[in-house]
């Protein structure tokens, strides 16, 4: 952002707006047609600004890929620390975390594809991103902190951490969307069909807290 933007609010708040339109639309496109496919030109026909806009504010078509993953991950960790889990006793703060992340999965199938994209790259563009420290950071923190609780309490295992049940929640997740197609090509079943949507939410939190809570206090 410019010294004239950053002294004067309404510049200000029309760059923001217009940052934030670029990365919507850029998000759409990305998601569609990956890095290479994606065509700066198209972005810029479909929001009000032009090319050299684009790369005013994102400097490159790599570096407006690296800012729609950033925000992409960074809308779902936002959620994470939301959530109000020190209220709630481990067992339903565990569920609670697994069903927001069963519920931002299925509403943000974009945020799927780049995830899956920029797999296919290794994540080397994902990996060049200076907030990349953050991106991580409060998944770990917020699962790291129910995890601790429900140890406190006997109620948890200890021989998993954060990252491990982390793990577990987003494959299930991302499996729903990320091979929808396939799946109901080979087994003729929809994941993402509404009437089974409740079943496979609540499956996910039993699947974890029956895991979380297995063989606790056995001798």
């Amino acid at each position: 952002m410019s010294a004239a933007e950053q002294s004067d609010p309404e510049r200000r708040r029309d760059a923001e707006r217009t940052r934030a339109e670029i990365l919507e639309i850029a998000t759409e496109e990305f998601a569609e047609r990956g890095l290479a496919g994606a065509r700066v030109d198209e972005i810029a026909a479909r929001t009000r600004t032009t090319k050299r806009m684009i790369y005013y504010y994102f400097g490159s078509k790599r570096g407006l890929y690296v800012a729609v993953l950033e925000q992409a991950y960074g809308g779902i960790r936002a959620l994470e620390q939301q959530l109000d889990v020190e209220h709630l006793d481990p067992a339903r703060a565990l569920r609670s975390l697994a069903e927001l992340t069963f519920d931002h999965h299925e509403s943000h199938p974009a945020f799927v594809r780049l995830v899956s994209i920029e797999n296919i790259h290794h994540a080397e563009h994902l990996r060049t991103s200076p907030l990349l420290p953050g991106l991580a950071a409060p998944a770990v923190d917020v699962l790291g902190d129910i995890l601790a609780r429900g140890r406190a309490a006997g109620l948890f295992r200890d021989d998993v951490d954060a990252l491990d049940v982390h793990m577990v929640i987003s494959a299930f997740c991302i499996f729903r969307t990320a091979n929808r197609h396939t799946f109901a090509a080979v087994f003729d079943r929809d994941l993402l069909d509404p009437a089974r949507r409740a079943h496979q939410r609540r499956m996910l939190g039993d699947l974890v807290l029956g895991y979380m809570t297995a063989h606790v206090g056995r001798a």
